[in-house]
């Protein structure tokens, strides 16, 4: 069992979601940053799947009731007092121990799993927490215990280097509703850099820059919505959707971010600059 004494400034159980259910009106939810918790998992010896705590600016207080090996990835943080604890590889929490987090120079969210995974109930076949639909555990707060499940084999050690958040570049795909726009909006989305407001959240990733000017008015109806689609409203500022974004949506989607920079997308914080770059066509306009 874990406790948490303070939870940050928003902490919540993540695993990979609940894929399979958009046609019922349920958003897939799970961690923002997969290959992060992927990788926490790994370096305690879990299954990439099983639930962790995926931390927004750290600043978090966790007590551990029994020992427990954990691991921290993502947004890299101080990590203390106990021996041992930092970023990238596994260490030993005593039984009683309280590890702090402090807040991450630079990325947003950081993830920590232990070994045997955090075993709250599952919903619909996931113990994340969807912070649209409010399905799963409520966020994480004072107070709250959260469940170790069993450990599964043995721990084998390893370490891993974490990668550099750099400049954060975005690669996108045109389209699928990139003719709803003037043909300069792809090149201007493209030619100077956006700022991350301070409305994002686990939805998306809300934007302020160039204006995308829409060659069409009117709405589209509502259509079926994936992570890291670029979907612009009336104001011409766009919006990167993220894990808890809604399955539908009638604002018209430019571009789709590459599968591989959902991770850069997540770790972007509010007044974070971030470019765009465009890659070969995504649908065929026959």
């Amino acid at each position: 069992m874990i406790e948490v004494i303070s939870p940050g400034p928003y902490a919540s159980v993540q695993d990979l979601g609940r894929p399979g259910f958009a046609h019922l009106g349920v958003p897939g939810s799970g961690a923002a940053d997969v290959a992060s918790l992927k990788l926490a998992n790994r370096l305690v010896g879990n299954p990439e799947g099983l639930a962790g705590i995926e931390l927004t600016f750290g600043s978090a207080r966790l007590r551990f009731l029994a020992g427990a090996w954990a691991a921290l990835a993502g947004a890299p943080v101080p990590a203390g007092p106990v021996r041992g604890a930092g970023m990238g590889a596994p260490f030993w929490v005593p039984a009683g121990a309280e590890l702090r987090l402090g807040v991450p120079a630079r990325g947003l969210r950081t993830y920590l799993a232990v070994r045997g995974g955090i075993a709250v109930p599952p919903v619909l076949g996931s113990r994340s927490t969807d912070s649209l639909s409010g399905l799963g555990p409520e966020p994480l707060r004072a107070g709250t215990r959260l469940p170790v499940g069993p450990a599964v084999g043995g721990l084998v050690a390893d370490y891993a280097p974490l990668p550099e958040l750099g400049p954060a570049v975005l690669r996108v795909l045109p389209g699928p509703r990139d003719d709803w726009f003037v043909p300069e909006a792809l090149a201007e989305l493209c030619a100077a850099p956006y700022v991350v407001t301070q409305d994002s959240n686990r939805v998306g990733v809300r934007l302020r820059g160039p204006e995308l000017v829409r060659a069409r008015a009117g709405e589209l109806p509502s259509e079926g919505m994936v992570t890291g689609a670029v979907q612009v409203p009336p104001s011409g500022q766009p919006i990167v959707f993220l894990a808890d974004h809604p399955p539908t949506g009638g604002y018209p989607v430019i571009a789709v971010l590459r599968a591989a920079d959902l991770a850069v997308a997540a770790q972007l914080r509010p007044g974070d600059e971030v470019r765009f770059t465009l890659g070969p066509p995504a649908f065929s306009q026959a």
